[in-house]
């Protein structure tokens, strides 16, 4: 992490199928006499906070089951953890999700969510969603129509199922016919689509921190990069020459997945948080998630 930010890289995304269930294979015990385990994701995003030169930090893909109060709370606490979260949750209907042995509840996947507002009321939260597994009725789809307007997604990724070999789903005879999983997904992308707009105008009128990703292809008089929330952002400027910065951006105009708006200057270094990392850094070293 460290030669990362020597480099000169300023955000780093931690990667894994179920990133925060890292360091349930590690040995050991917390000193504080909690009962937790020695190593957790929340002990990895404390480790990696101080990097010297890292901006922003982003983690995904989350799994409900292993999403936790303590992991939500250090995302508040540290500044460079961006206000973002993607938690796939596949259906809205309890039924599906186990049938799926997804190991959580619709309820559940909302009390996640719920929490993440408590601590981090502007957070932008983005999820997966199946439309049309083995024997969901159209019931159980209007469940996830439900859970995604209740919820207010600023993004979902949307997909019709589809058999794959080899899993135990695919042999189920109860398969939903072609027809209607396209006509159930085209339904839910327009759901995803008013939702997300609706939630992009909360950034109208403000000031958001974007790290410059280059020139606007389409427009080469403009910049884009991404705000902290995951967003897409353009204004006029030299794309080349910003590439890399962090910038504030005033933002006019939001739609579903891009925001646009004039840059009102540069963003400074963010202090480091503590010594933590060079203590950390002289001892025991925590490895990457997998």
């Amino acid at each position: 992490m460290m030669a990362l930010g020597e480099a000169g890289y300023k955000e780093v995304t931690l990667l894994g199928q179920n990133v925060d269930a890292y360091g349930r294979d590690l040995p050991g015990l917390a000193a504080d006499g909690s009962g937790r385990r020695a190593h957790t994701f929340t002990d990895l995003l404390r480790y990696v906070h101080d990097a010297p030169g890292i901006e922003r930090i982003r983690f995904a893909t989350s799994h409900p089951r292993y999403f936790t109060d303590r992991l939500v709370r250090a995302c508040a606490d540290l500044p460079k953890l961006c206000e973002f979260f993607h938690i796939p949750f596949q259906s809205g209907d309890d039924d599906i999700l186990r049938a799926m042995k997804r190991g959580y509840t619709a309820e559940r996947y909302r009390s996640i969510i719920d929490n993440i507002r408590r601590y981090m009321p502007d957070a932008s939260i983005s999820g997966d969603v199946i439309v049309g597994f083995p024997g969901e009725t159209e019931e159980q789809y209007q469940r996830t129509e439900d859970l995604v307007r209740s919820i207010g997604f600023d993004r979902v990724n949307t997909a019709a199922y589809s058999p794959r070999p080899n899993t135990p789903a695919a042999e189920w005879e109860n398969q939903v016919a072609d027809l209607i999983k396209a006509d159930r997904l085209n339904r839910l992308n327009a759901v995803v689509n008013e939702v997300a707009t609706e939630r992009s105008q909360r950034f109208l009128g403000r000031d958001l921190e974007v790290l410059v990703e280059g020139v606007n292809p389409r427009d080469p008089a403009q910049a884009f990069g991404r705000t902290r929330h995951n967003k897409l952002a353009y204004f006029d400027g030299d794309g080349q020459a910003l590439t890399g910065r962090l910038v504030t951006v005033r933002i006019d105009q939001a739609n579903a997945y891009s925001l646009f708006g004039q840059m009102v200057g540069e963003v400074p270094p963010r202090a480091p948080l503590s010594a933590a990392f060079a203590a950390a850094a002289g001892g025991q070293q925590l490895v990457g998630a997998a």
